[in-house]
């Protein structure tokens, strides 16, 4: 016997711990303190289900005596966690012969023989594990099915009830054990050690005479999480077999709970019983803090709650009843704002794939950002925006993108990769512009010559083929799926506020452009983190003069070039001061290396030539001249500022020429943030700043106009952020640019090892892609040094993370952890990067009481 690990009768007093009888078993007790019909119910441990799985022997007599003499029983699943699944729920233990005429007397022949041969079908397929389809027969008698049983299993289907619920329970409990079980709720974030619960209940039979069925009953939308009363009720079954149901012209089919025009309806037929789910509904909400789904059975009229859980809904319904229930004082706005996962905010910025729609995968790859969208394949820049210029939406498929991608990219619906992983070329500016993006679908054979894509398993897709991108989950689909609509509205933004009431970090936005910044200020950004300037020359016309700059032999044609360049800038830099005017805008000069500006397809050659009338030859030679063996590595970022000055000259002075002319009408004065990229030298900063120094006086002796600008640095290159004290001397902030450190610490291509990375997190060699969240061991302790040093320096230096880190919540609180003033990441993320920065600041009790812990 195992005495220490006795089953617990559930009562109001009972000693009953979700952590220790798990989910069902806590709520369940609930349930009962508040009152309603809840049959008796027996709780049986983890440690004892595990004892069971072990091949030991439960004190069964004690369990039966907790039901008195009735006969027959229900176990049920009780993890800790409800999505942590478990095994099926077993109905009607008990059932045999002798109870068989017992309820036959209660309930009629044909009812007792149902009951009956529905607890043979389920003890045979799902403990004695029989081929279901011995037993699947419509037409099968409780005769039949015990002949199966027997000729299967050279024994007599058990009569005694002890000898049935102790197999149930040792099947259930060994299910649980298993590799698959196993496997299944790790994916869901359960721990190695997870254990279960399970609870015995009395059954209310929902069979026999009389008003008798089973039902569930639910007060909201699932999708928008809206009030609605929703449910089935299906007269004569038990358990979910009215949500199970799906056809049939039987003429047994399930009531609808409430009145319309679709045909009989619970509320109608039954009004009082109708009553009561509604006050038991209200109970509900009101005593368990929650929206819940409510399963209940009806004997003769007579009402039993069987079990409640969570009502089923998606982020926008978690957000519409996290809400309500705080705007009801039900919950704090603290809860609200705890309840609602980060990363699930994604969900509401953009469309998405209707949850049940027909998914026809004909690839997978890295959910690089959220969304959905449908559009006929194309296969460069140029096709998409053909196919934008005629109203007609388009998903552009490439091997990866470069910067000479970006107007196609503007024009595409959503972006689809074969190489690349979160932090790619393809992923970052996706997430900057709100589209879904599939990033390393290595599955995909890409023919740009040929216009068409094989997939793995040898479907061909041409240009011009309609295709759905899902970049939530990673998925190419085929066709046109339906898809949801985004969800933001007064729920998501009344959350918002209540978030932002109580984070203590900011949160800022990377934005690049005119528009970026309008989407920024649209999701509340306090201002902008990252403006990658180089982003606004890819326009047609200004790319043309760009490349002309690049060309030029001299400072003097340079120059020449880069002043037509001077009012485009200026004008995207006064536009977006002008949209953020309240807010910090942080802008980094020029930062890719040259040759990324250059084309590299025949076309593009012959058109750079035509341009600038030169022959192709000539012009590919420049290429050539200026082509590097590592560009990242190369002439970019503070190099280029310094070996060919007069860019910066040119940006700097476009950056003061717009700050004067906001600052002329009334409103806050612009104070613009210059940053130098991948700094690794202090004298680096001190050059830059020299000639910055310069272009300010001379704009503002030219406009009579008082310059200010702060200059910081971007610190990127592991030296740099171990020479952060000497660089902070000249730096007013310190901006950490995580996508090129964590790139340059491990010696990794952030485009390259998305090959690799799902089978080093699997083996274990890091726990986690350090692209898509921040390595703390490495990365993280430059960062803290760098932070501690540049402190030491300057005592109230401004110091944040910009990388696309800045938008994981994992990443947040280890900014959080080391004193970072804001974070900085891509428009899209920014209620993602809000909502985690609040739940971090939001202090959880050590040990908070289940009772009012408003999980269930």
């Amino acid at each position: 016997m195992l005495d220490h690990l006795n089953s617990e009768r559930i009562t109001q007093t009972a000693a009953i711990k979700r952590s220790l009888h798990g989910n069902r078993a806590k709520c369940l007790q609930r349930l009962i303190r508040l009152g309603m019909p809840v049959p008796e119910t027996v709780a049986l441990s983890i440690p004892l289900v595990r004892a069971i799985a072990a091949g030991q022997r439960p004190d069964l007599k004690a369990i039966l005596d907790q039901f008195g003499s009735w006969p027959v029983l229900s176990v049920r699943a009780s993890p800790v966690e409800p999505d942590w699944g478990g095994p099926s729920t077993m109905l009607n233990i008990g059932m045999n012969r002798a109870n068989q005429a017992f309820f036959a007397s209660r309930l009629g022949a044909e009812a007792a023989a149902e009951l009956h041969l529905r607890f043979v079908r389920s003890y045979a397929v799902d403990v004695a594990r029989l081929d279901e389809d011995m037993f699947e027969d419509p037409d099968l008698t409780v005769k039949q099915a015990y002949d199966a049983y027997e000729d299967e299993m050279d024994e007599e289907f058990p009569q005694d009830i002890e000898v049935q619920l102790l197999e149930v329970l040792k099947s259930m409990s060994r299910a649980w054990e298993g590799t698959t079980a196993r496997l299944l709720r790790s994916s869901k974030g359960a721990p190695e050690d997870a254990g279960l619960g399970l609870v015995i209940q009395r059954m209310v039979l929902g069979l026999g005479k009389g008003e008798s069925g089973a039902g569930v009953i639910q007060f909201i939308n699932s999708e928008s999480g809206e009030p609605q009363k929703v449910g089935r009720y299906m007269r004569q079954s038990q358990g979910r077999d009215a949500l199970d149901y799906t056809s049939g012209d039987d003429g047994q089919g399930p009531l609808y709970l409430t009145k319309d025009n679709r045909g009989g309806s619970l509320e109608e037929e039954q009004p009082e019983v109708f009553a009561e789910l509604e006050r038991v509904g209200q109970l509900a909400r009101k005593g368990l803090r929650e929206e819940m789904q409510i399963e209940f059975t009806l004997e003769g009229g007579k009402l039993a709650i069987i079990d409640a859980i969570p009502a089923p809904r998606g982020a926008r319904g978690d957000v519409a009843v996290a809400v309500a229930l705080a705007q009801d004082e039900i919950i704090s706005t603290e809860d609200a704002v705890m309840r609602i996962e980060p990363k699930a905010i994604s969900e509401l910025l953009h469309r998405q794939v209707a949850p049940r729609a027909r998914r026809d995968v004909i690839s997978r790859g890295i959910a690089a950002s959220p969304g959905a969208a449908t559009g006929k394949l194309v296969f460069d820049a140029l096709a998409a925006q053909a196919a934008a210029s005629q109203g007609e939406a388009c998903i552009l498929v490439r091997r990866e993108t470069s910067p000479e991608d970006i107007r196609g990219m503007h024009a595409a619906s959503g972006i689809l990769t074969e190489r690349g992983g979160t932090t790619s070329h393809a992923a970052v500016i996706a997430r900057g512009l709100g589209l879904p993006c599939v990033a390393g679908a290595s599955d995909l054979t890409i023919d740009n010559k040929g216009r068409k894509v094989t997939t793995q398993s040898g479907r061909v897709f041409a240009e011009g083929d309609i295709i759905t991108l899902d970049g939530t989950a990673g998925e190419a689909l085929a066709g046109d799926v339906p898809k949801i609509e985004a969800g933001i509205g007064g729920p998501f933004e009344q959350l918002m506020s209540w978030a932002d009431a109580v984070r203590d970090i900011g949160v800022r936005a990377n934005a690049d452009t005119p528009e970026d910044a309008q989407v920024a200020k649209m999701f509340d950004a306090e201002g902008i983190g990252l403006c990658r300037t180089e982003h606004m020359f890819f326009a047609a016309d200004r790319l043309t003069v760009l490349r002309e700059a690049i060309f030029a032999e001299n400072s003097t044609d340079r120059n020449a070039a880069l002043k037509r360049l001077r009012p485009m800038q200026r004008d995207d830099f006064a536009l977006i001061f002008e949209i953020m005017r309240d807010r910090p805008v942080c802008l980094r000069l020029f930062d890719p290396p040259l040759h990324e500006f250059l084309p590299n397809s025949r076309a593009g050659i012959r058109e750079l030539a035509e341009a600038m009338d030169l022959s192709a030859n000539a012009v590919r030679a420049r290429i050539e001249q200026l082509a590097e063996f590592n560009p990242m590595l190369g002439m970019r970022g503070v190099r280029l500022g310094i070996t060919i000055p007069e860019i910066y000259d040119m940006q700097v002075r476009a950056i003061f020429e717009a700050a004067i002319l906001v600052n002329r009408s009334k409103g806050p004065t612009v104070v613009p943030e210059i940053m130098i990229p991948l700094v690794s030298a202090k004298r680096e900063v001190e050059l830059v700043k020299t000639r910055i120094d310069a272009v300010a006086a001379e704009v503002s002796a030219q406009s009579g106009k008082t310059v200010e600008y702060k200059l910081g640095v971007m610190v990127e290159t592991p030296r740099a952020a171990l020479r952060a004290g000497d660089i902070a001397v000249h730096a007013s902030f310190l901006s950490f640019g995580t996508n090129d450190m964590t790139q340059m610490t491990y010696g990794l291509s952030r485009d390259d090892a998305g090959r690799f990375m799902s089978t080093y997190v699997n083996q274990g060699v890091f726990p986690e892609d350090p692209f898509r969240a921040l390595d703390r061991d490495g990365v993280g302790e430059l960062l803290t040094l760098a932070s501690e040093r540049g402190r030491q320096v300057r005592e109230k230096i401004t110091l944040s993370v910009c990388g696309e880190h800045g938008g994981d919540p994992d990443s947040i609180e280890f900014c959080r952890e080391i004193g970072m003033n804001y974070v900085s990441c891509s428009p899209y993320r920014v209620p993602v990067a809000r909502l985690a920065a609040a739940q971090l600041a939001i202090r959880a009790p050590e040990d908070v009481d289940e009772d009012i812990n408003y999980e269930i």
